[in-house]
């Protein structure tokens, strides 16, 4: 298979370029011993906290293979990698995982003395946000976590190490039991506010490419009780334009219970992408939570320019603000230089966030290369 940008394309351009339209939807599942119930017995007692709970670290990973990057973008990429991970360990634990002892000490040259780099958990790229697991609490002080099964987005990019990610990261935060979910997805695909109430594309979970034997009620009965929630949004998205087949974190983010934001594309774009995000704002500002609140939608406007950028591909550069990550005590965004754009996202931002100082970075590379931010990136641990 054609690798990823050793054909110069971002993950928003591989589909179409690639012609991947139907590749085929060979499971995860399948290389980590089969698809398994949720992690404990009391379903309704556990849930997955929002991603503004306290959190005990971030979970990062280093990309190293120059079959995916090639060996012109990979420094780039690691670049922004290194940038982001030296941040949020500003503000709390970094822990990296290279895929072996030479590309552990790379990133630590790169990352500094602040982020934790371990070498005991191989992966084939930087995606923790998708191979990460996802841990849950019971609110009595236990966790445990589970595995979205990720399989490549479908099988179009190696993921044999990146499959295992999940359980070794779980493992290695000492948090148990584990198990495996009977869906295919990724984290990147799925908003949860740890109040009940998730929402997600259909083009990422409704999909032959992952979960060809399901039915969209089989899937959301499965997320219901992975996620210890009861309602389910689901949204429009876009199948076989980008490698995630429109992953909702690029679009529409929680902030908190009951507030939602979503990033609307300047009036002059008239591209699929600005037509999903009028839809999602759309469904998003009609509907009603678990709790029966009506969603209050805050909105962020994206650039009206690339300037840093080569030219302005709005079909392949992920200019999402709303891509952020999260610390205990910050939101970590981007910035793409466009002036008045990014001061406003980060007032924006901010005013969704409260007591939370917002930090933008030009992370230029991730988002035009690789086609994600700092969420897909990233992966976060609550405390108990």
């Amino acid at each position: 298979m054609a690798s990823l940008t050793h054909m110069n394309l971002s993950r928003r351009s591989f589909l179409a370029a690639v012609g991947l339209t139907t590749v085929g939807a060979t499971l995860a599942t399948t290389a980590c011993n089969g698809p398994e119930s949720a992690p404990s017995d009391s379903e309704a007692t556990w849930w997955v906290p929002g991603e503004d709970a306290p959190h005990k670290r971030t979970w990062m990973a280093w990309p190293s293979s120059t079959a995916i990057w090639g060996s012109r973008l990979l420094p780039k990429i690691q670049g922004d990698i290194a940038t982001l991970a030296r941040e949020i360990a500003k503000y709390e634990p970094v822990t990296l995982c290279a895929d072996d002892a030479i590309n552990a000490a790379e990133a630590r040259a790169a990352c500094g003395a602040s982020v934790t780099v371990m070498s005991s958990i191989p992966a084939n790229d930087c995606w923790m946000r998708d191979s990460g697991p996802l841990f849950r609490s019971d609110g009595a002080g236990d966790q445990d976590a589970f595995s979205l099964n990720f399989n490549g987005w479908g099988d179009k990019q190696p993921h044999g190490k990146d499959a295992y990610v999940a359980e070794e990261v779980s493992a290695e935060a000492g948090v148990s039991p584990f198990a495996y979910a009977a869906v295919v997805g990724e984290g990147g695909g799925i908003e949860y506010d740890g109040d009940g109430t998730l929402f997600a594309t259909e083009s990422c979970w409704i999909n032959s490419n992952r979960n060809p034997d399901l039915t969209k009620a089989q899937i959301e009965t499965e997320l219901f009780a992975l996620f210890g929630a009861t309602k389910m949004i689901w949204l429009p998205g876009i199948t076989g334009e980008d490698i995630t087949d429109f992953h909702v974190d690029s679009a529409a983010r929680y902030v908190r219970p009951g507030v939602v934001m979503v990033q609307l594309a300047p009036a002059d774009r008239t591209d699929i992408y600005a037509v999903t995000a009028q839809q999602i704002f759309d469904i998003l500002s009609v509907s009603t939570d678990a709790r029966g609140r009506r969603l209050q939608v805050l909105t962020v406007e994206g650039p009206d320019s690339l300037p840093r950028w080569p030219t302005s591909r709005w079909d392949t550069f992920l200019d999402s603000y709303v891509n952020w990550a999260v610390t205990n005590s910050t939101v970590i965004t981007s910035q793409f230089g466009d002036t008045t754009k990014d001061a406003a996202a980060k007032a924006a931002i901010a005013s969704a966030f409260p007591g939370k100082t917002v930090i933008q970075l030009n992370l230029d590379q991730l988002h035009g290369e690789g086609g994600g931010g700092a969420h897909c990136v990233t992966m976060q641990e609550p405390l108990a």
